[in-house]
């Protein structure tokens, strides 16, 4: 069994190769736009599981999937040509939300900011009662550390 070191070269590698593949050699229209987010190779190098992901989303998934699966010769063809392994593991290729889920986390924060959240407001300094007058610059350094 490879290393771990071993097994993360090889997933990256795998996912240089079939994004590059994808770029540049797919033809097919309904692999326009499409990504790999993530590839894991199982520790016997038997399979390999492909995340992927679109630009439109959920809506083009099935579509997506299909698409690699008509192309997985091809594209097991090309990693074994890029990468020396005794033998290229078989593709299963997955749907990954993730990229979704990080642009609706944005969104929803992005809403947030632009609601009313102040952060300090006149009430603030009374909340600090004496500690708002007493800080100086020398209390936020450490006695043994320089000034530099």
């Amino acid at each position: 069994m490879p290393s771990k070191l071993r097994m993360k070269r090889i997933n990256d590698r795998m996912k240089e190769i079939l994004s590059m593949v994808l770029l540049a050699k797919i033809e097919d229209p309904r692999l326009l736009g499409v990504s790999v987010t993530d590839v894991k190779v199982d520790r016997e190098l038997d399979y390999a599981n492909i995340y992927v992901s679109a630009l439109e989303g959920q809506e083009r998934s099935q579509e997506v999937i299909e698409a690699l699966n008509h192309a997985r010769k091809f594209l097991r063809y090309e990693i074994s040509q890029e990468i020396d392994l005794r033998v290229t593991p078989k593709l299963r290729f997955f749907w990954d939300p993730t990229p979704e889920k990080a642009a609706r986390i944005d969104l929803l924060l992005a809403e947030w900011q632009n609601e009313e959240h102040p952060v300090f407001d006149d009430d603030a300094e009374e909340d600090l009662g004496d500690y708002g007058d007493e800080v100086e610059e020398d209390d936020f350094y450490d006695e043994d550390e320089e000034e530099v």
